[in-house]
């Protein structure tokens, strides 16, 4: 918890305001936001009553037209959604428009090779980005300051996300995405950079390149960091705060409920508000699935209230936090949420991207060199991540070619780049050179440490 009244700004040199993108909506009352949540999600309801997904689920829960649901309690009857609905229902079982009315789909890598798909409309598009530019500003961003996106593009939300939510606020938006840290340096420095999206552990391996790039902290116009896509402890924000002498602020998202702008920090640093105009949350306990009352850590589920093409109803998000039982000084009514404390699943986050053990085993076992032992070793490489595959390979394989084998090493090491996009160092072992298991066989070694 916070103590009340106290906050800590970094960079003190930058007067602090606290502003509003859309006050009225921020600042809603209760007996306001209940209605228009009930209207939003029988809206919802007939939304997905036109996926073939969700048609069949209602129908059984003995929901069949908006109608039904006559209060906010009723989205109890609702069974809840979790990932491997996602992957039945690809590619299409959740798309509740026409396929002409969507201009855009995000992919999320899944355990079984079958990816979660989300559709998303013009106004979907619109209102996520109206979430987004929501978020920054309550941090002080402003149509003034310069934004360098540090996030990959693509399927991955995280990139497009921010930066059409910085462009809506009116700021300069440099889309550099992910690594390449000397040319980072150098534009930051460049186009006098105030604000960077970037993951935690990547926040701290650009400080350890100032030098050797010749960057002083007096070249740089630095005032905030938008964190996230990896779960980070309170102290590794502040040692970002300290060495960057910026302020740090967590956020929240996924690319089921569209990506970052579900919930987000304000200047002042108390948990992460939750746009309850858009979404439902509950947080439930993960064994019983019961409620659980505000302070409570349980697992995250959200409803989406606001989403056309791709509706999602309690979707559990594997994700554990806690709601604050105390108001916020920024007056923003909407419930906040802790930071992530861990999940229910064994998904790991390795230099901000998802990935599952069984989406490496997928590829290294379709490999005919490849012999049927393997391991996974994460470490810390400085400030980032570095993920090791070790893996056996069959005894016809050391004839002494080394080109041979630098060739296998180099197959494994693209394979396995383009189905979880991180970059591995591959070991190749002799047969029975691995630890063998007898019961369930340890696969990943995480060695790193939190700091």
């Amino acid at each position: 918890m916070f103590a009340a009244g106290i906050i800590n700004f970094r960079h003190n040199k930058y007067k602090m305001q606290n502003t509003f993108w859309n006050e009225n909506i921020e600042t809603i009352g209760k007996e306001q936001l209940q209605p228009l949540q009930l209207k939003l999600l029988k809206d919802t309801v007939s939304a997905a009553l036109k996926t073939s997904f969700y048609k069949n689920r209602l129908y059984r829960s003995g929901i069949k037209s908006p109608d039904d649901i006559k209060t906010l309690g009723d989205l109890n009857k609702i069974p809840f959604t979790t990932k491997d609905d996602l992957r039945e229902a690809y590619p299409s079982g959740l798309l509740s428009t026409s396929s002409d009315d969507v201009i855009r789909i995000h992919t999320s890598s899944g355990t079984t090779g079958t990816p979660t798909v989300i559709y998303h409309t013009k106004e979907d598009l619109d209102n996520w980005t109206e979430l987004v530019a929501r978020s920054i500003v309550a941090t002080g961003f402003s149509r003034s300051d310069i934004f360098q996106n540090m996030m990959s593009y693509g399927l991955f939300t995280g990139g497009l996300g921010l930066h059409y939510g910085a462009e809506r606020v009116g700021a300069t938006v440099i889309p550099i995405g992910a690594g390449n840290t000397k040319r980072q340096l150098q534009l930051m420095r460049d186009f006098k950079t105030t604000t960077i999206h970037i993951t935690p552990s990547y926040a701290l391996h650009i400080h350890s390149k100032f030098k050797e790039n010749n960057i002083k902290r007096g070249d740089l116009c630095l005032k905030r960091a938008f964190i996230g896509a990896e779960p980070h402890s309170e102290n590794t924000r502040k040692k970002i705060e300290e060495i960057l002498e910026i302020d740090a602020y967590n956020s929240y998202g996924l690319s089921e409920m569209n990506g970052p702008g579900v919930s987000f920090e304000c200047i002042y640093k108390r948990g992460m508000h939750t746009w309850e105009d858009s979404y439902i949350l509950e947080i439930v306990d993960p064994v019983t699935q019961e409620p659980l009352c505000e302070g409570k850590e349980g697992e995250i589920v959200f409803t989406t209230l606001r989403r056309k093409a791709t509706p999602l109803l309690r979707y559990r998000t594997r994700d554990l936090a806690f709601v604050y039982k105390d108001s916020c000084p920024c007056r923003r009514t909407h419930r906040r949420i802790s930071r992530i404390t861990g999940r229910t699943d064994d998904m790991l986050i390795v230099n901000g991207v998802n990935m599952f053990p069984s989406q490496i085993e997928e590829v290294i076992m379709r490999i005919p060199e490849v012999g049927t032992n393997y391991q996974v070793q994460l470490e810390k490489d400085g400030a980032l991540d570095r993920l090791i595959v070790k893996v056996e390979i069959y005894s016809k394989m050391f004839t002494g070619n080394v080109k041979e084998l630098d060739n296998l090493k180099e197959k494994i090491k693209e394979e396995l780049r383009a189905s979880i996009i991180i970059h591995p160092v591959v070991e190749l072992h002799e047969p029975g050179s691995l630890p063998v298991f007898e019961g369930k066989a340890k696969r990943v070694i995480d060695l790193r440490v939190k700091i």
